[in-house]
């Protein structure tokens, strides 16, 4: 299971933008570093990144192997109605994460 920190308001007056933030803890080897023993470590990125609000995608990006170690990213959101918001990780190797935060609107 992933390691991520997920930055999002619990609650926000209907139509107000609010900052997500999001960082996961991934090591995204670019597949072209050597290790001690000069074998070729194998890719291992993320891939794509999605959140959906509300059941509609709302941000989706692709990730490649220039992306740093625990890749970070922030976005704004306008909040529209109380209900779920879903961050979806894909990477190699079979990765998958996903995780649900609820947002409160008033």
């Amino acid at each position: 299971m992933a390691q991520t920190r997920i930055t999002l308001p619990e609650r926000a007056r209907a139509g107000e933008i609010v900052e997500v933030q999001w960082l996961i803890a991934h090591p995204m080897e670019t597949g072209y570093r050597a290790d001690d023993r000069g074998q070729v470590v194998p890719r291992n990125i993320l891939r794509r990144f999605e959140c959906l609000y509300l059941g509609e995608r709302v941000l989706q990006v692709s990730l490649y192997p220039a992306i740093a170690a625990n890749p970070y990213l922030s976005f704004s959101l306008r909040a529209e109605r109380s209900g779920p918001v879903v961050f979806r990780w894909e990477g190699d190797q079979g990765f998958v994460h996903q995780e649900e935060r609820r947002l409160e609107v008033s």
